[in-house]
Formats: structure tokens, C-alpha cells, sequence
């Protein structure tokens, strides 16, 4: 047999070196039952493994590497018993939303905590409404009366009276240009007033008794146009009283009940009615149609009522008694019947903020450290929540008004404990005009925001160099309306001055009916009140001023004790130096004293007097209610005793005396020498 040759030989060796490599070439590949499993191999490089465990691995296997020191000290196997929870994962904190140039905005509203003056009806005061355009404010009251106001530099000034209806004045209406006003009383008339003018230019005898009356036209029409809500069908009739025919242009019939409040948006010629079913309808002036998105393309992105929130009112049972659109057209609020305040997106008619103005929120509120500023006085609060229980079952609660100021990124509107101030995009209550004004529930309230101006310099009067450089100011101004109060309320960023007239801040621009004038003639013939005293001392005379307007009660008090001689040969008891000086206890040593209807009488704090300078006359009390015959005169600034002690004075003249007593004193009260009242009488 013969012997393959070389060449052939080597190909037979090449050919099965190249099967053995082939099958070991398959045999890796192929995973085998041990193989780890590929999901349990961690993210990285080669295989899954991370650099960090190719190193550690690296490390173990050199152990002469300089890294490597023996057992690995984060070895997992170390560690026994069960492991503490994983640190939670960090969640990205929710950006509080900020509304920019807030500041402005705010600088552009009233913020004084007291209302500056107030202005007089002859009965109760129910609208005010106010015209941007042409400057002038008009009050409206219950018995048929208008008065129109005109907007000065600071403050307003009274202009003209009208006797409007012979009856109820049912409701106030101001074009969108500010030039027209029209007001509807139950003596079933209309009437058309020009602003600027003060005169009223139009009146129509209506068939019919209105409720409610609105402007629909739009701003540059030849011919107004108003909307009047029948008093007793759900009838909307829209009448030209520039015709002089009553009869009307339109009629809408789509509510089943009177509508009471009706507000037409410029911005989208739209209107938007309510009646006291939970109604809300929005409606076209001029086609009387709902408007969708289709009509109203860009402005409205709903097409049926049931893709909007107008429902709300009705799922809760409730009703709204006043609405108010912002003057960009985006918004609108509904007052309702719950004491809730709802304000809708108009584009969408849904709604954005609820807020709760419940007597259950107010409570609550008092015990919630979170909301100081919501905070009264247990006595205080509960005369408040009695005015507002009364208040809530009348007919006032119609008349309560919210509304936007002209940024409309703030809704002002009134509440139990005064004006609040709410930044709407932000959710914060940023202010609260009238808290401390313990007598008036507000009600209404109309927003003057003018454009700034510069003061005017009478002719002739010399200007101190600077003083006429100062740069133009606005006067942003509340008008309030109060529940049962013949008068309307002004805020502005000023406080009221600390030394007025003899009627300070509420003027008296009315004359008062003979009933109260008998009224105050029998109370200064029976109570007849000191404005001043001399306290004759041993160390000399104190003649002070006597508050007898703010606290005609103490005043009284003190000026009957005066007069009876109950205060002669008291001698001053205690006297601490760098702090006051006290008398008024025929027992002298501080135990005794009555009031002059025997036994004690309640406090009679008023928000305008305080401990804030030296030589304060205020009453001593063992406790709140517990005022007698013992009085006290401050020597410096003592704060702290403000809503404890009743100041009912301030010592005009006599201050030389009072430090030279001063002197007499001690820390501990005590006198080095008797120091008495001589004589005091009410001058």
C-alpha cells in the first residue's frame, strides 16, 4: 500500500485542526446551564461589570498591588440581620408660583387698616360705582337717591343729588366707557344719566317691574343699549332708552327664574346672567344664542354647556348673588349664596379658585396659628358672628360685591372681619383693609384707581425749593358699603389724621332728620360731657383733654366724679418712674373706687387711641370690664397696655408738674412724699 504523500498529509492535519477549532469556537459560544443570568449582571463595561468591579477584580487577583490590603472591608457577607430601608428617592420640590411686579400692583391699592372718611346718606347706603374714564363716583340709597362725587388728588368731593326713583332703587348699571349711567327702582321706571355731565339725559316708564339692569352694547355703538331682568318671570328684556319706547329690542326667555344679577364682557360681547335656581347663563346680546368656541373663535374653547363648570351653583345646592367679570375679560366671580366666593376662567367656564367665607372657616380660624391674620378678639368675634347671622337672613346679602382690581391679578372683596385682598395666582391673602373697625360690616365695594398726578399749586403761595419736584402720585381709593350704615366707607393708602374736627373723619354732609336731632339734644341734656379738665394738685395743675366723643361713657364717668367732689383730697397712690403716675381711690391704696353707677363698667376701647406717647389719661382695671373710679397718666410710650386700659384723654397742659410728681417715685410704686388732688372739675 502506498504511503500518502507529505503535501497530503499536512492538508489532512490542517483540515481537522480546523474541525477541532470550529466546535470549540461553538462549544464558547454557546451559554451552558452554569452561565449567570444576563439580568442579574449589572450595567457597565465587559459583561455588565462595572470599571469599579473590573479594578477590585484586578486588584484581587495582583496581590501585591499597593491598592489591594486584604479582605475587602465593603464585603455585603459582613453585614447581618435585616438592613434599614433605602433612603428615598429626592423629589424635585413643587416651584411656588410668584406673580412678577406683585409690589406695583399692590402699590397701586388702598392699604390703610382704618378708613380714611366717610360720607353720608339720608338712608341706608346699597351701591357704589365708579368711572375710570371720567373721574366721578356715584352712591346709590335704599330710598331712591343718587349723589355724584368727583375724584380729586386726594379723596373726593361732592358734586350733585338726585332723587332718582320714588321708591326702592333696585339697581346701578355704568356703561363700559364710564359716560352713561342707568338706575331701575320699583317705581317700575329707567333712567339714563350722563357722568361727566351729572344730568340725567333719558326715562322710561316700564310695563313691568325690574329687578336688575345691565349696559350690552358694545363700546363705540351709536345707541345704547340695556338689558332689565323682570322682577317676576326669568324674561331678560334689552330696551334703547335713547328711543324713548319701552319696548324692548330683544327679549331673552332662557331662565326659569328672575335673573338678579346680570354682567355683559366687552372683551367677548358676551353676557353672563344668574338667577336664584343656581342658574348661570352665558348669552350673545345680539343673537340671544350661547356663545361656543365656533362663534367666538380664539376667545371661548367649549362648544356645549355640559364641557363647562356653569352647573357648579346648581350640584351645591346653591345660588350666586352677585357676579363680577375682570375688565381683560379672563375672569369672572360669582358671590354665592353659601358664603363661598367661585371664580371661573371665562374662556372655558371652569372653575379656578373656590374660597370659604363660612362662619364654620372663621371659627376654625381662630384656634389656627397658620392664619393671624384672620385673628379677633374673643369679644369682638362674637358680636361679629352675631351681625353676620343676621345679616345672612336679610335681604343685605344682595348687595355684597366682589371684584378685580385692573391688573385682575387681585380680587377685593368683603368678608366678617373687613376688606380682603387675595392674589389669585398665587392663592395668598396678601391684605385686609377695615379689620380693626369693630361697628361696620362691609358689604359693597367699588375700586378707583386713577393715574397718577401731580398735586396743583395755587397761584401766589410761595413753594419751598424741592417741594413742587415730587413725582406724580396716585390716590387709589375703596368705596365701602356697610350693612345697615346711611353712610359709604373710603380706603385709601393714608390713615386717618390723629387730629381732626369736632366730627372727625365721618362728615356730616347731611342734615339730620328731626328725630335725630331730638334724639342728641335729650342725650347732651342728660349726659352732659366734659371736653376738658383741670386737676388741681398740691404740686400744681394738669389740664387735660377729654375724648368725649370716642368714649362718651368714661368721659362721663370721670367728668360726674369731678363734679360730685369723689375725687378731692385723693391722694396719688403709686407712682413709678419711667412709667405713670395713679390716682383716683378715696381709700388710697389702690382697693377702692366705683363708677358712678355704682360697682364697675365695661371697656370703651376705640381703634384711634392709643398708649403710643407720653401723658395719656386711661383708666386702671383689675381685669377686662372692671373700670371704677381709678385712672392713670403715662409718663412714656407704653404700648403694651393698648386693648387692656381705656384711653380717654391727654394732658394739654401741666407736664412740668406730672415730671416733678414723676420724681417722687419709685420701682415699686411707693412715694417719698404725699402728692394729692386738690379739686378737679370738667370745664
Amino acid at each position: 500500500m502506498a504511503r500518502p504523500s507529505r503535501p497530503v498529509l499536512a492538508l489532512a492535519v490542517l483540515a481537522a485542526c480546523a474541525c477541532l477549532l470550529a466546535q470549540l469556537v461553538a462549544f464558547v459560544a454557546t451559554p451552558t446551564p452554569y452561565a449567570p443570568r444576563r439580568s442579574c449582571l449589572r450595567a457597565g463595561t465587559a459583561e455588565g461589570r462595572s470599571q469599579a468591579d473590573l479594578d477590585n477584580h484586578a486588584n484581587q487577583l495582583n496581590p501585591n498591588n499597593d491598592a489591594y490590603n486584604g479582605d475587602d472591608d465593603d464585603d455585603d457577607d459582613d453585614d447581618m440581620g435585616p438592613m434599614p430601608a433605602p433612603p428615598p428617592a429626592a423629589t424635585k420640590a413643587k416651584k411656588k408660583k410668584v406673580l412678577k411686579n406683585a409690589h406695583v400692583y399692590l402699590d397701586n391699592l388702598p392699604k390703610a387698616e382704618m378708613y380714611e372718611k366717610s360720607f353720608m346718606h339720608r338712608d341706608t347706603v346699597s351701591f357704589a360705582i365708579s368711572s375710570h374714564s371720567t373721574g366721578f363716583l356715584v352712591t346709590g340709597s335704599v330710598d331712591g337717591h343718587i349723589k355724584f362725587w368727583k375724584k380729586q388728588y386726594e379723596g373726593i368731593e361732592f358734586v350733585k343729588h338726585f332723587r332718582s326713583h320714588m321708591g326702592t332703587l333696585l339697581a346701578m348699571a355704568l356703561s363700559q366707557d364710564g359716560r352713561l349711567l342707568a338706575t331701575v327702582g320699583d317705581d317700575n321706571a329707567l333712567k339714563l344719566y350722563e357722568v361727566a355731565a351729572f344730568d340725567m339725559t333719558s326715562m322710561l316708564k316700564l310695563p313691568f317691574k325690574p329687578l336688575c339692569a345691565e349696559f350690552v352694547h358694545k363700546k363705540n355703538s351709536p345707541a345704547a343699549l340695556v338689558a332689565v331682568s323682570v322682577a317676576d318671570s326669568g324674561l331678560v328684556h334689552i330696551l334703547s332708552p335713547e328711543s324713548g319706547s319701552p319696548e324692548p329690542v330683544r327679549t331673552l326667555e332662557v331662565h326659569s327664574a328672575p335673573a338678579h344679577s346680570i354682567r355683559y364682557n366687552p372683551v367677548i360681547h358676551t353676557c353672563l346672567s344668574a338667577d336664584n335656581t343656581g342658574a348661570l347663563e352665558l348669552w350673545d346680546p345680539d343673537t340671544l344664542q350661547m356663545p361656543t368656541e365656533e362663534t367666538r373663535p380664539g376667545r371661548l374653547r367649549f362648544s356645549f354647556k355640559s364641557e363647562t363648570h356653569l352647573y357648579e351653583l346648581l350640584k351645591n345646592q346653591t345660588h350666586a348673588v352677585s357676579l363680577s367679570i375682570s375688565s381683560d375679560g379672563a375672569f369672572f366671580v360669582a358671590v354665592c349664596e353659601d358664603a363661598r366666593l367661585r371664580i371661573f376662567r371665562f374662556a372655558t367656564a371652569k372653575m379656578f379658585r373656590a374660597y370659604d367665607e363660612s362662619l364654620e372657616m372663621f371659627t376654625a380660624a381662630q384656634s389656627d396659628p397658620n392664619m393671624l391674620d384672620l385673628h379677633l378678639d374673643r369679644f369682638d368675634f362674637g358680636r361679629r358672628i352675631a351681625v353676620e347671622k343676621e345679616m345672612r337672613k336679610s335681604t343685605a346679602l344682595m348687595y355684597q360685591q366682589a371684584h378685580f382690581d385692573e391688573s385682575c391679578n387681585f380680587l377685593i372683596y368683603p368678608s366678617m372681619v373687613g376688606i380682603k385682598i387675595v392674589n389669585i395666582h398665587t392663592n395668598k391673602l396678601v391684605r385686609v383693609l377695615g379689620k380693626v373697625e369693630q361697628t361696620e360690616r362691609f358689604l359693597g365695594v367699588a375700586l378707583f384707581q386713577p393715574k397718577p398726578q401731580k398735586k396743583k399749586v395755587e397761584q401766589g403761595v410761595a413753594v419751598v425749593e424741592g417741594q413742587n419736584d415730587s413725582k406724580e402720585m396716585a390716590d387709589p381709593l375703596a368705596i365701602c358699603t356697610a350693612y345697615k350704615k346711611q353712610r359709604f366707607f373710603i380706603f385709601s393708602t393714608r390713615e386717618p389724621p390723629e387730629t381732626t374736627a369736632d366730627y372727625g373723619r365721618d362728615i356730616f354732609n347731611e342734615k339730620p332728620t328731626k328725630e335725630d336731632a331730638a334724639v342728641a339734644a335729650s342725650i347732651r341734656t342728660e349726659n352732659p360731657l366734659g371736653k376738658q379738665a383741670t386737676i388741681h394738685t398740691t404740686m400744681g395743675d394738669i389740664v387735660v383733654k377729654l375724648f368725649f366723643q370716642e368714649c362718651p361713657k368714661t368721659v362721663e364717668n370721670f367728668t360726674v366724679h369731678s363734679k360730685n367732689g369723689y375725687y378731692d383730697n385723693t391722694v396719688f397712690h403709686r407712682v413709678i418712674q419711667g412709667f405713670m403716675i395713679q390716682t383716683g381711690d378715696p381709700q388710697g391704696d389702690g382697693t377702692g373706687g366705683e363708677s358712678i353707677w355704682g360697682g364697675e363698667f365695661e371697656d370703651e376701647f376705640h381703634r384711634s387711641l392709643k398708649h403710643d406717647r407720653p401723658f395719656t389719661l386711661s383708666m386702671a382695671n383689675a381685669g377686662p370690664n372692671t373700670n371704677g373710679s381709678q385712672f392713670f397718666i403715662t409718663t412714656a410710650v407704653t404700648d403694651w397696655l393698648n386693648g387692656k386700659h381705656v384711653v380717654f384723654g391727654e394732658v394739654m397742659e401741666g407736664m412740668d408738674v406730672l415730671q416733678k410728681m414723676e420724681g417722687l417715685g419709685s420701682q415699686s410704686g411707693r412715694t417719698r412724699a404725699q402728692v394729692a388732688i386738690g379739686d378737679s372739675g370738667a370745664l
